[in-house]
């Protein structure tokens, strides 16, 4: 019983293994790093970091915390579904309305 276990476990990793590998592949190095979406993935990572500073500091508690992060990562979600719409990459018009999203997380955190 337990080989089949083993055997279910490692056919269970190697499924997923091969599905993340194949939804980096997907996307090129260009579209990955294009400027705009480099901006807006680095004030998100920032606002992680600020987030998770107010905790440690006492300034936020765990819950409004998750909720920040919460809201952080239904706007990288947008981002990447945004990027997937214009092959890869984010508009002008796309960044200003991700942008606008994370000024109302950053006004949350610094307050």
């Amino acid at each position: 019983m337990n080989s089949i276990r083993k055997t279910l476990s490692i056919t269970l990793v190697s499924i997923l293994a091969a599905g993340f590998a194949s939804s980096a592949m997907a996307e090129t190095a260009w579209q990955h790093n294009h400027p705009r979406r480099v901006e807006v993935n680095h004030r998100l990572a920032n606002q992680d970091h600020r987030i998770n500073r107010e905790v440690r500091e006492g300034e936020i508690s765990h819950r409004q915390a998750h909720a920040l992060h919460k809201e952080d990562h239904q706007i990288r979600h947008e981002e990447r579904a945004m990027a997937r719409q214009d092959h890869g990459h984010l508009t002008k018009l796309d960044q200003r309305a991700l942008n606008q999203q994370e000024n109302g997380v950053s006004r949350q955190i610094g307050h």
